[in-house]
């Protein structure tokens, strides 16, 4: 186990900045029906970059990523898999 495990220092940088400004970074996450590429891990790294920066200035940087599961690039999936051609 590595010293950032063993410290739980991830969980310490979020929980040592209660009461600090809060800092939100709203991201559009791969959509369900995607296969993830080369430019979402490069977009990835970008944002994680971004939390830590303002994480290191002082804010408090709740994370949570995951897969967008609905909108309409899913619908349409969905409606070529059952077969469904028109909206009736």
């Amino acid at each position: 186990m590595g010293f950032w495990e063993a410290n739980d220092v991830f969980k310490k940088s979020i929980s040592e900045k209660e009461g600090k400004p809060t800092f939100t970074f709203y991201e559009g996450p791969p959509t369900a029906n995607g296969i993830p590429g080369i430019h979402h891990v490069i977009s990835r790294a970008v944002k994680d970059t971004v939390c830590r920066y303002k994480t290191m200035s002082g804010y408090r940087v709740d994370r949570k990523a995951g897969w967008d599961t609905h909108g309409l690039p899913v619908e349409i999936e969905v409606e070529k898999k059952l077969g469904i051609k028109s909206k009736n």
